[in-house]
């Protein structure tokens, strides 16, 4: 019995993320402010759950002013940031913004959607 908790015990740390979790304000500078096209993803899978998700809803309606849109689909924005965390895990180095293009041209292949 106890090697199976052993066991278990020891998957657990290994399933653990390599990023420690920190408050979203670490990253900002001196006056308060996070510069959003340089968080990386390091920095943006590191945070708690609370802050990515507020993170992804600001990139959500920064991305549809872009495109001026209103319109917000909570299940897409909540799917896109799903992917986002797990390609910032993978890809550290990289930036959000990069994460974000990458997980937009990945869903458009899924959906069929060709840009012109």
């Amino acid at each position: 019995m106890n090697k199976f908790a052993i066991a278990g015990a020891a998957l657990a740390l290994m399933s653990t993320s390599a990023f420690a979790q920190v408050e979203l304000k670490t990253y900002a500078d001196k006056n308060g402010d996070i510069d959003v096209q340089k968080l990386t993803c390091a920095q943006f899978a590191g945070t708690f759950q609370e802050d990515a998700d507020f993170v992804a809803v600001w990139y959500s309606g920064w991305y549809n002013g872009l495109a001026k849109s209103h319109l917000m689909h909570i299940e897409t924005v909540k799917d896109v940031e799903h992917r986002v965390i797990l390609y910032c895990k993978d890809h550290p180095d990289k930036t959000v913004i990069k994460a974000i293009a990458a997980i937009q041209t990945e869903m458009r292949k899924e959906r069929g959607i060709k840009l012109k």
